[in-house]
């Protein structure tokens, strides 16, 4: 829900901005990391003390997907250990933080650091940033004393009729609940030897990878993380040559290889990391390569995880495959039950 007071808080002055709106004054679009950062964190505090939120919730966190393959990450987990108890697997959808923690978050992404979320308390307050330093508050009453406050922090607080970073619902894709319908049809899938992996987006551009056997299938429901995007595809192939063979002279793919312990991986590359990743997979007993682009052909099926209650909360969906279609159909002619086990629908 859009909630109907939106402020965009910056540091550039509207009287240096052009006729559209574009600001062409000589304020740095970079961060400082001093006094201008605490200005912006001090104003975010400033409209959550006067909207009454202490509390706040993690919406469709995201993390970069393009390969990295250096033996470490520019910055370990985004710079979120040591800011969440449980670091990087704290950080998922719905996760709920403090409202200081909430406020480190916004530094983080003021930074450029990777991580990026939406916060938000339902229906009454949400902060998120965009790029070059905009910052975007949003609350469900009018804010008198800080916008004011924020201008004596030397920052600009200006009315819009949205923010551009606001959640808009995907109208193509669907929220089919990873319910028990959706774990017995798996398990029947990896029966007939047409599923052989799990894909589980556990953060928008990160993802795990399970290999599905009649075994493995439980004990991987039980560990998945909470509101997570699940994805079923084909075993992967050991014909390594043919799937090295399909690469692409450049562009964007994904390559899925297994090591000799079992462990899959995978990266999302283009042509400037294609060494790199024919190296990882050439080694690899097992491997594919998965479509990127729309139009391609994706998994056999999807679905995203409920909450502990059965409630399907999460707001992303996942690209429609022809047997999701078939699963929404099917629902919507009351041939699956309106509130099928473990996975009700939110309105």
């Amino acid at each position: 829900m859009q909630l109907p007071y939106v402020y965009r808080v910056t540091k550039y002055d509207p009287a240096g901005r052009d006729e559209h709106g574009h600001y062409t004054g000589a304020e740095d679009t970079a961060g400082d990391h001093g006094e201008v950062e605490a200005a912006y964190l001090q104003a975010v505090l400033a409209f959550a003390v006067e909207a009454g939120i202490d509390l706040l919730s993690v919406r469709e966190p995201q993390v970069p997907s393009l390969a990295h393959f250096g033996l470490e990450r520019p910055r370990r987990n985004f710079g979120l250990e040591g800011l969440i108890p449980a670091g990087l697997a704290g950080f998922h959808d719905g996760a709920e933080v403090p409202l200081g923690i909430g406020l480190e978050l916004v530094r983080l992404m003021l930074r450029d650091s990777g991580a990026w979320c939406r916060l938000e308390a339902e229906g009454a307050f949400a902060v998120h940033v965009g790029w070059d330093q905009y910052l975007y508050i949003s609350t469900s009453r009018p804010c008198e004393e800080a916008p004011a406050r924020t201008r004596v922090l030397g920052l600009f607080p200006e009315r819009l009729d949205a923010s551009p970073y606001g959640f808009e619902a995907e109208e193509d894709g669907v929220r089919r609940p990873g319910d028990d319908d959706f774990w017995a049809e798996l398990h029947r899938a990896v029966a007939d030897g047409g599923a052989g992996i799990l894909e589980e987006t556990y953060l928008e551009g990160a993802s795990r990878w399970h290999d599905l056997t009649h075994g493995t299938v439980d004990a991987i429901r039980a560990g998945i993380a909470p509101r997570a995007r699940l994805a079923v595809w084909p075993p992967l192939s050991s014909d390594v040559d043919a799937v090295l063979g399909a690469l692409p002279a450049d562009g964007l793919v994904e390559g899925v290889w297994q090591d000799e312990d079992g462990h899959i991986s995978s990266a999302i590359a283009d042509e400037t990391a294609f060494p790199e990743l024919i190296a990882r997979i050439r080694r690899a007993p097992a491997a594919a390569l998965l479509p990127v682009g729309e139009g391609e052909p994706g998994p056999l099926f999807t679905a995203v995880m409920p909450d502990g209650d059965g409630v399907l909360r999460a707001r992303w969906r996942t690209e429609a495959t022809p047997r999701d279609r078939e699963w929404a159909l099917a629902r919507s002619k009351g041939e699956c039950s309106e509130e099928p086990a473990g996975g009700r629908l939110e309105s």
